[in-house]
């Protein structure tokens, strides 16, 4: 499974960034290691530098082997919220199309 990490030009991309987000992408979904071939997550700030509630974005595409993308967008206070409830929503979809394939 690839992991690819990006943020628009208001969030800065750091080594530490990239290794953190990428090694929770790692724990969270990989017992679907044999059915995502990558999982893209892009972050963003809507309101560029003015402060407002849940403007972070994380938007997350996960490749399904032999099937349609798979793409979720959260909102949230912190990059790292919108993180967790996006990944809490693509291994719902997860199950549930392991679930519809048995």
């Amino acid at each position: 499974m690839q992991i690819q990490i990006n943020t628009d030009n208001h969030i800065e991309n750091s080594e530490r960034l990239t290794n953190f987000f990428s090694n929770e992408v790692s724990n969270e979904l990989g017992r679907f290691d044999k059915l995502i071939t990558r999982v893209e997550v892009h972050f963003g700030d809507e309101n560029s530098e003015k402060f407002g509630n849940d403007d972070k974005r994380c938007l997350i595409e996960v490749r399904v082997a032999k099937k349609e993308p798979i793409a979720v967008t959260d909102y949230a206070e912190t990059i790292e919220k919108a993180f967790q409830n996006s990944l809490k929503k693509v291994k719902r979809i997860l199950d549930s199309l392991i679930e519809r394939q048995r």
